[in-house]
């Protein structure tokens, strides 16, 4: 797992296998648009080498993306599922987050 220094506001986790030839070919695209978000947590974390991590949470397709909103204390997750593997895919999701009124997801219990 690879980690950004700890920061208030968002988490930006990209949950991945190394054996996924995906997941290996999305990851210069995902650090290069994650590095336009300074104040955001970031983490490549593969799930079968920090299985302990991953809890009762199931990941079924590759490259899969958990943004979690960090404030005052408490943890809101924003998107929580598989994404294609496309710099502008990404980009779109964060700015849509960032944008008043933001979309809501429904999230699984398993990952509340």
């Amino acid at each position: 797992m690879t980690t950004s220094p700890p920061a208030p506001g968002r988490l930006i986790a990209c949950l991945c296998a190394e054996w996924c030839g995906a997941c290996r070919d999305w990851r210069p695209l995902f650090d290069a648009v994650v590095a336009r978000h300074p104040a955001a947590r970031v983490a490549w974390i593969d799930i079968e080498d920090e299985a302990e991590l991953m809890g009762d949470v199931e990941v079924e397709t590759f490259p899969t993306l958990l943004i979690v909103d960090l404030a005052g204390g408490g943890a809101q997750v924003r998107f929580f599922g598989p994404l294609l593997p496309h710099a502008q895919t990404l980009a779109r999701l964060l700015e849509s987050l960032d944008a008043p009124g933001g979309p809501e997801q429904a999230v699984p219990p398993d990952v509340q």
